[in-house]
């Protein structure tokens, strides 16, 4: 294995640092309701911040697979979009320092990329490493979002566990909090539920269930007033546009049903206990598609 310091740069003008938070969030794995790009925007929009590490996407990235965008000007190649796997140093309200890592997920090198994390997480004194993305899940956007929380050590998750054992498609994220398991580290994930239906919209809903989760397990003094508006507004836009329509109606009270008939009054922390006679996401998308088709104009979108 390469030497992980190989794997990245680190400023060397850093600030003291003592047991910060590393909150991280990839691009190219599951992502319903554009969670986890939605809180990473915001909080590097509302909170001062700078790049202290960037990791080596040459190494990383196949650029085949997904291949950055170039602008060509008339006769010319005017500038090219060069994708960048780093680490911001942020400040909470209060002026605590935290991290976050953005960017690509590695199309290579996952144990390499996990151990330079790692190495990081060390050299850095990390106390609390914080995963979060959405994923699609057969629920109402009219009920509260609910989310899957997993960690290296049972302590540090308060929520009741629906799952027994299943195996999933891996990813880089869920490798790291593995490893960092393996080697004695803190680690926490957030998988927020997006309905079906939003999954390949903006639903900032989800991205606020994320924030409050990050903000209960690291302690650090978020903003959300921006989130919050954008959920609400989105929310009234979703009620308007299946006002009116009763086969969309007839889809969510039935999701409703299911939801309460399952979560009942106690407990909706997630739906993924035991097989339930639930629309399928090819169902619900078809009968959203239809509905959407029918929208006149971009202002239609959910």
């Amino acid at each position: 294995m390469r030497n992980p310091e190989d794997l990245y740069e680190l400023d060397t003008d850093l600030p003291g640092l003592s047991g910060p938070v590393l909150l991280h969030s990839l691009d190219g794995f599951v992502d319903a309701g554009s969670t986890g790009q939605l809180l990473r925007e915001h909080l590097l929009d509302a909170l001062d911040h700078r790049v202290i590490a960037r990791f080596d996407v040459d190494s990383l990235l196949d650029y085949r697979a997904r291949r950055p965008m170039m602008v060509y000007d008339r006769d010319h190649w005017a500038s090219y979009d060069a994708p960048e796997l780093v680490v911001h140093l942020l400040r909470d309200e209060v002026g605590t320092p935290f991290l976050m890592l953005s960017g690509p997920e590695p199309d290579r090198l996952w144990e390499g990329f996990t151990a330079a994390v790692r190495h990081l997480v060390e050299r850095l004194g990390v106390r609390l490493v914080v995963g979060f993305h959405g994923i699609p899940m057969g629920v109402p956007h009219t009920r509260p979002v609910g989310l899957t929380s997993h960690a290296t050590r049972s302590e540090l998750i308060n929520r009741t566990s629906w799952f027994d054992k299943v195996q999933v498609p891996g990813s880089a994220a869920a490798l790291l909090e593995l490893r960092l398991g393996e080697a004695g580290h803190d680690a926490v994930g957030f998988a927020v539920h997006v309905p079906h239906y939003l999954a390949q919209a903006a639903y900032p809903a989800a991205a606020v269930a994320a924030l409050e989760a990050v903000v209960s397990a690291t302690g650090l003094v978020l903003p959300s007033d921006r989130l919050r508006e954008a959920a609400a507004k989105t929310d009234a836009e979703i009620s308007r546009q299946i006002a009116g329509n009763e086969e969309v109606e007839k889809v969510v009270r039935a999701l409703e049903e299911q939801y309460d008939a399952f979560a009942g009054a106690a407990d909706r922390e997630s739906l993924l206990a035991e097989s339930q006679d639930m629309p399928t996401a090819e169902e619900i998308a078809a009968q959203f598609e239809r509905f959407l088709a029918e929208q006149d104009g971009p202002d239609s979108q959910p």
